[in-house]
């Protein structure tokens, strides 16, 4: 698994964006910042690379069909 694959957890994305946890999850819900990945029965985590991409243009993003269905 390359770095840019990566798997990271909240706290580190919360750390990475500077935004709430309350902040993140409205803006998943309005599409604007990646959504969570399964990786366990009761945890998730984020894509490092998407994360990478919100960071590079928070005001543009917007969540592509492809990843919206995964």
């Amino acid at each position: 698994m390359a770095d840019a694959e990566r798997i990271i957890r909240i706290k580190t994305v919360l750390a990475r964006t500077g935004l709430s946890r309350s902040t993140l999850y409205r803006k998943i819900a309005e599409g604007t910042f990646p959504r969570q990945v399964p990786i366990s029965i009761n945890g998730a985590g984020w894509h490092e690379s998407a994360v990478d991409r919100w960071i590079a243009n928070p005001s543009g993003y917007r969540v592509k069909a492809v990843e919206h269905s995964s």
